[in-house]
């Protein structure tokens, strides 16, 4: 299964980093499969911003509804927490959802969750991150996110982490199918 399609434009300082297939949960007789890439920013610091785009195969094959999508999105939620922790951010915590569009006309507007965590780096600790995951229907379940620090000197003079929040969310937006 092939991951989604990140829009390669807004990609120019980013690298990928990592593609993988694998099953990303199982509820009763339900299994999902997720194909995805992450990309890291390349010229930045460590805690690095990072952005992934996920597709999710359904087993069996079942056409999203409501009560399939709060699933999806529950889960995605906790798998989300799970790797952040993996990436070394802890005390993270939901801030909360809202709704934004998506590039796709034929899509549902996604589900946009909002968490605050700490990475640590090396011996430094307390650099605070912001994380954002978006959840969407576009024929199959999609998914987008990534993280940021929202500490100002993490960033070139001029930018800072309302810059990268804009470019992350300009990403997640453009997240396509493959199909």
């Amino acid at each position: 299964m092939d991951p989604p399609v990140v829009p390669r434009d807004r990609l120019d300082d980013w690298r990928l980093v990592d593609e993988t297939t694998e099953q990303a949960f199982a509820a009763g007789p339900v299994s999902v499969d997720a194909s995805t890439v992450r990309y890291e920013r390349a010229s930045a610091d460590p805690p690095r911003p990072f952005c992934f785009a996920s597709r999710l195969r359904i087993r069996p094959p079942t056409a999203p509804n409501r009560g399939l999508t709060a699933l999806v999105e529950r889960k995605a939620r906790t798998g989300f927490r799970d790797r952040l922790a993996d990436r070394a951010i802890d005390a993270v915590d939901h801030r909360g959802d809202r709704e934004i569009s998506v590039a796709d006309p034929n899509a549902s507007r996604a589900t946009l969750s909002t968490f605050r965590g700490v990475a640590r780096v090396g011996d430094r600790r307390g650099v605070r991150v912001e994380a954002l995951l978006a959840v969407w229907v576009a024929g199959e379940y999609l998914l987008g996110g990534g993280a940021y620090p929202l500490d100002e000197d993490a960033y070139p003079d001029g930018t800072g982490p309302a810059d990268a929040r804009s470019d992350l969310i300009a990403i997640v937006r453009e997240i396509e199918s493959p199909e």
